[in-house]
């Protein structure tokens, strides 16, 4: 039966669900048992880590919800190290801006794993983490990384737009046995969404075709699919039916599902919250360049912030993020091209 629940209760419902399911599955992470840590008796779960995710699962599950120091380089590569001795780990790793003080257990050791050891060793860790710009973060806590993660081999990128996609992709996620990235918009984390009461699994690799069209097709991804369907809206009243496709993972991506899409329609527009350069909206408009070259009926259209850091300066930062209108000026572009 489905419900409206939050991006963040979808959340820990899917890890409650596989914690009860696996008594291998653990979490780890700064803050994850709240007040544990502090030795305050009664404040176990006060907090649940920054923005309250795992909160009531250190009372459920004792001795499975580990609070870590602050050094994201030692619990990830404990994760790590715990993945390939037996247990399914999920560490949170607060925001993705803090990636770079642990890339080398991430990059060099657990994607390359079932690699190096010819398929005999398996890794079954997740990183959850917390990516994108509207919550005044700043610079160095608000940016888009899942780029970095879709460049390298053995890594799995899961990048949910919504309640419904991020219970059935972390529960993947967690029963998928190699690493996955799992980046959760910080933005989202109160969005509302129908979500069903039991366990599922949404496979990896399959895109969503969110909203049918002919006109044109609106690739988005995480947060930027609700974007795409505002934008949709505004467009379908000016007699352009828009495509929205969401691949919900960048790497695999799904696609078969985009070229077909845009072989119908013959025309593409790339909506990615991430920098532009080297991003997956350019990554995603160079395959359909490359093998669907003859459909298209009018240049590709990516929209994304500028090459710039995430302002801190609330005027800046929503001029940074792209918008509705800027996803209409852009199909817009396209369409006019053929008149």
């Amino acid at each position: 039966m489905a419900r409206m629940i939050s991006y963040r209760d979808a959340i820990n419902e899917a890890l409650t669900l596989e914690m009860e399911r696996d008594e291998t599955v653990i979490v780890m992470g700064e803050d994850n048992a709240g007040g544990a840590s502090a030795g305050s008796p009664g404040e176990e779960d006060a907090w649940g880590g920054v923005l309250g995710v795992t909160k009531g699962l250190y009372g459920k599950f004792p001795g499975r919800v580990l609070d870590t120091p602050i050094s994201e380089s030692a619990f990830v590569g404990a994760a790590v190290g715990a993945a390939t001795a037996g247990l399914r780990p999920v560490a949170e790793l607060m925001f993705i801006d803090f990636m770079g003080v642990c890339f080398d257990q991430i990059f060099n050791q657990a994607a390359k794993f079932r690699y190096m050891f010819g398929g005999k060793a398996v890794t079954p860790v997740v990183i959850r983490t917390m990516y994108g710009a509207g919550l005044r973060a700043a610079a160095q806590h608000s940016q888009v990384l899942y780029p970095l993660f879709t460049h390298i081999p053995g890594l799995k990128v899961v990048v949910p737009s919504s309640p419904y996609e991020a219970k059935g992709l972390l529960i993947q996620a967690i029963r998928d046995n190699d690493p996955v990235i799992f980046c959760e918009h910080k933005a989202m984390y109160d969005v509302q969404g129908d979500v069903p009461e039991g366990a599922y699994a949404i496979p990896f690799g399959e895109a969503n075709v969110v909203r049918d069209g002919d006109d044109v097709t609106i690739v988005a991804l995480g947060r930027m699919v609700s974007v795409a369907e505002e934008a949709a809206k505004e467009l379908a009243a000016n007699g352009i039916e828009a495509e929205i496709v969401d691949p919900r993972t960048t790497s695999p991506l799904d696609t078969e599902t985009i070229l077909e899409s845009v072989e119908r329609t013959g025309r593409l527009v790339v909506v990615d919250e991430s920098s532009p350069r080297c991003s997956v909206g350019r990554d995603i408009s160079a395959i359909v360049a490359e093998q669907s070259f003859g459909a298209l009926r009018g240049p590709i259209q990516v929209v994304t912030p500028p090459h710039t850091p995430v302002p801190f300066s609330d005027v800046l930062e929503d001029l940074y993020v792209p918008s509705a209108q800027d996803v209409v000026n852009a199909v817009k572009t396209v369409a006019d091209w053929k008149r």
